[in-house]
């Protein structure tokens, strides 16, 4: 408020563009509330308070930019200005809900309380989850839960998975009690981001051994099942999740239309109608050429029945029906192609 006292032909020049200061301050005063603002205009002086007033009085229709702009300018000086932090979020969402309604006001909070932190967050997405769990793991469990709050949701859910297993119901019961984040902790987090982007560039690489392993059994000329059969005799638990890689459900758009009937055949219909929900068209479109016409069109009337299908169920169905196309292959009955092998005519 101490910028009143600036010459009026600034304030005139500004009005043409952006609200002018006095105009700002105006602004404020409205949002603070009636007994607020007679308690900052008992503070100024007689000229002070007629020149604040009348613009007061003429403020209309004020866009919601100028509020947020003229809030934010107030409290980025207020904090240059003094030692204290300001206002709590709570106390800020009152008054300007009385001044201009929950919707105005929701909107000026969210532009001071967080805003400046979500880009930052959003680098991280680069970030191996098991990292960033790693740089977060020996902080206290309320700043892990507003780390992970601002992360978005999958890479917050691989987050929590990896955090050490007897830790996780408390960061995730933290992370639903979250409401109003104070500014020293929103600092805090600004500094643990920060220290996570300075160590980006330094996080170890990773493979994905399993499919590796998968592709390259896949690939591997001569007996395939008996490397395998070798390799579960040393590690069962890998070889079976090898397995389930190398019998991916995108082969299924690299097979022979006999190959297809055949395993078409095996598979009941309502398995096919979840498990092409979403399916790569390249699947999709090998599927239904292996399909008899009537049975096409009722596969197409059961995928419209079945509606919407939770990702989890479409996996496991997915899975089933690879598992089928394994017995097929074990015993012999079809021959499988497991990767995009170049053909002769």
């Amino acid at each position: 408020m101490a910028e009143l006292n600036k010459p009026q032909a600034a304030d005139r020049a500004e009005s043409n563009g952006a609200p002018s200061q006095i105009e700002q301050a105006a602004i404020v005063l409205l949002s603070m509330g009636e007994e607020p603002a007679a308690a900052v205009l008992r503070c100024l002086s007689r000229e002070e308070l007629l020149e604040l007033t009348q613009v007061m009085s003429r403020l209309s229709g004020i866009k919601v930019e100028s509020v947020k702009s003229a809030i934010t300018h107030f409290f980025d000086d207020y904090r240059q200005q003094s030692g204290v932090h300001g206002a709590s979020r709570a106390f800020l969402k009152r008054s300007l809900d009385l001044a201009l309604g929950s919707d105005v006001a929701n909107n000026v909070l969210d532009s001071i309380y967080g805003d400046a932190i979500r880009p930052k967050m959003a680098r991280l997405q680069w970030a191996a989850p098991k990292w960033l769990a790693e740089r977060i793991a020996g902080e206290h469990v309320c700043m892990q839960a507003v780390f992970i709050a601002f992360l978005p949701p999958a890479l917050a859910g691989d987050v929590v998975e990896a955090l050490p297993a007897e830790g996780r119901d408390l960061v995730l019961l933290q992370v639903a009690r979250l409401g109003d984040i104070d500014r020293e902790l929103l600092e805090e987090l600004d500094a643990l981001v920060d220290r996570c982007l300075e160590g980006l560039g330094h996080q170890s690489a990773s493979v994905e051994g399993v499919r590796q392993a998968a592709e390259i059994l896949n690939r591997l000329p001569g007996n395939r099942q008996q490397m395998v059969e070798l390799l579960r005799a040393r590690d069962p638990e890998v070889v079976s999740k090898i397995e389930v890689s190398m019998y991916d459900f995108f082969v299924l758009s690299r097979q022979t239309e006999a190959v297809l009937t055949r395993i078409i055949e095996e598979v009941p219909l309502d398995q096919w109608a979840i498990a092409l929900k979403g399916a790569e068209p390249a699947v999709r479109d090998a599927v239904l050429r292996s399909m008899p016409r009537r049975q096409a069109q009722a596969f197409e009337d059961t995928m419209r029945r079945n509606g919407p299908v939770p990702l989890s169920r479409v996996e496991q169905t997915r899975q089933e029906i690879m598992a089928q196309v394994k017995a097929l292959a074990d015993a012999g009955e079809i021959e499988v192609q497991l990767f995009a092998e170049a053909v002769v005519e």
